[in-house]
């Protein structure tokens, strides 16, 4: 299944290159959620929230009322994603903050998993150099992908594994390393990073993996059909 991806920076939609240098932006949100309205699924990322850097709050709250949103960015405690839920998110997306001293925190996991079940959670896993990311990809942990989702497989139903050596290149998937992420987990799975034609879409949907789309659809690289 091919997710179209909205991040949010300073209340309009853009692309980031590995997170960092802006490519694209627009502010026709409109526009882009009338483009999205047909598919199943659309990943909405508050990049603002996820750096600290304040948040699109407001905006994140109308997106998710208009299409089927799966929400992450700077999502650090029960009651902000009660919040969005009650705004419409589908599933909402822990990120950094799984992460303490280094390792995946099971007892914050936990408490999620109890507070809304696995069903409705999904766990983002960035990975740099085969190693996890958290902060917005500024900090580098010791700890590798597979083992990371390893240890966190019972409290999540959903994986999203981003890597950020690919992200925004436009240079295609790394598919040993989805392959080798694939092959840690049953639960569900979608990768993003590096995802530019049908047939990256098309290999991915055939490892059983689900493929998040930016910078490809912005560009106009991924034609929607």
């Amino acid at each position: 299944m091919l997710i179209p991806s909205i991040d949010l920076q300073g209340g309009r939609i853009v692309q980031l290159v590995q997170g960092e240098r802006l490519a694209v932006e627009s502010d026709d949100v409109d526009g882009w959620i009338a483009t999205f309205s047909r598919f199943p699924a659309v990943q909405l990322i508050d990049l603002d929230a996820a750096k600290n850097a304040g948040d699109n709050s407001a905006l994140v709250a109308s997106i998710c009322g208009r299409l089927p949103c799966r929400v992450g960015g700077g999502i650090r405690t029960i009651d902000r994603a009660d919040a969005l839920f009650e705004s419409g998110a589908r599933k909402v997306i822990l990120g950094s903050r799984l992460f303490r001293s280094g390792q995946p925190d099971l007892e914050f996991a936990g408490s999620f998993a109890d507070r809304f079940g696995p069903d409705r959670l999904i766990a983002a896993v960035d990975a740099r150099g085969g190693r996890v990311v958290i902060d917005g990809w500024r900090t580098q942990l010791s700890i590798g992908p597979v083992d990371a989702v390893r240890a966190l497989e019972p409290f999540f139903g959903e994986f999203l594994f981003t890597n950020v050596d690919k992200e925004g290149l436009m240079r295609g998937i790394d598919r040993d390393a989805i392959t080798e992420v694939r092959e840690a987990t049953a639960r569900d799975l979608t990768a993003a990073g590096g995802v530019t034609t049908q047939e990256d879409v098309d290999w991915l949907t055939g490892a059983g993996v689900n493929a998040v789309v930016g910078m490809a659809i912005y560009t106009g690289k991924l034609k929607l059909l």
